[in-house]
């Protein structure tokens, strides 16, 4: 996986300015709960999934020289919670490709963090807020 490290910081409301490297990101609540400035944590997520599951597909299929036109991936949350990834791929493949690439689908880097629930280690750091110094010191 990527070893850049990603950043939240605090925006108005609940908005969240979020920075990968050189890249700007906000995520933020529909209303009323925020201003809607970006998608949602969840929605992000279920983006990070669909673009990782394009990007896996079209490069085994690149890497093998595979006629693949299309990679159309589409993922939501159903009512129980459950993530439902629809993919779908167009080209002239022959139907054993086609099986390989709905396949491969399955192994990109996010599917299996998912699918395996990652265990998520938290670091608690607390900062305390200095009390306001006295610009006359007392001699």
């Amino acid at each position: 996986m990527n070893a850049r490290i990603v950043s939240v910081a605090e925006g108005p409301r609940l908005s969240r300015s979020i920075s990968v490297g050189p890249h700007r990101l906000t995520a933020d609540e529909p209303q009323p709960i925020s201003t809607d400035m970006g998608p949602t944590p969840g929605e992000l997520l279920l983006a990070a999934l669909g673009a990782c599951t394009s990007m896996t597909v079209r490069a085994f299929a690149d890497r093998h020289g595979w006629p693949l036109d299309q990679v159309d991936v589409s993922v939501r949350f159903d009512e129980q919670g459950q993530i439902v990834k629809d993919l779908r791929l167009t080209g002239e493949l022959e139907a054993a490709h086609f099986k390989q690439l709905f396949t491969i689908a399955g192994h990109c880097p996010v599917h299996r963090l998912l699918a395996r629930e990652a265990s998520i280690i938290t670091v608690p750091t607390v900062v305390a807020k200095q009390a306001a110094r006295d610009p006359m010191p007392q001699r």
